[in-house]
């Protein structure tokens, strides 16, 4: 079984989990009500998307 020859550094073990971290989902400010909602989605306050009211139908 191989065994690594030298220690990992903390540096090394940190710059390869650098993009292993949470992400802030990207939100909007909805352009008919003003509440903020995620990009790309119908809002959940006003059911309006794209300018149009689509929750009602």
């Amino acid at each position: 079984m191989a065994v690594p020859f030298r220690k990992t550094s903390k540096t090394k073990k940190n710059q390869r989990r650098a993009h292993i971290k949470l992400r802030v989902p990207g939100m909007v400010e909805c352009p008919e009500c003003g509440e903020m909602k995620l990009s790309h989605r119908v809002c959940k306050a006003c059911g309006s998307y794209k300018g149009r009211d689509v929750a009602s139908k």
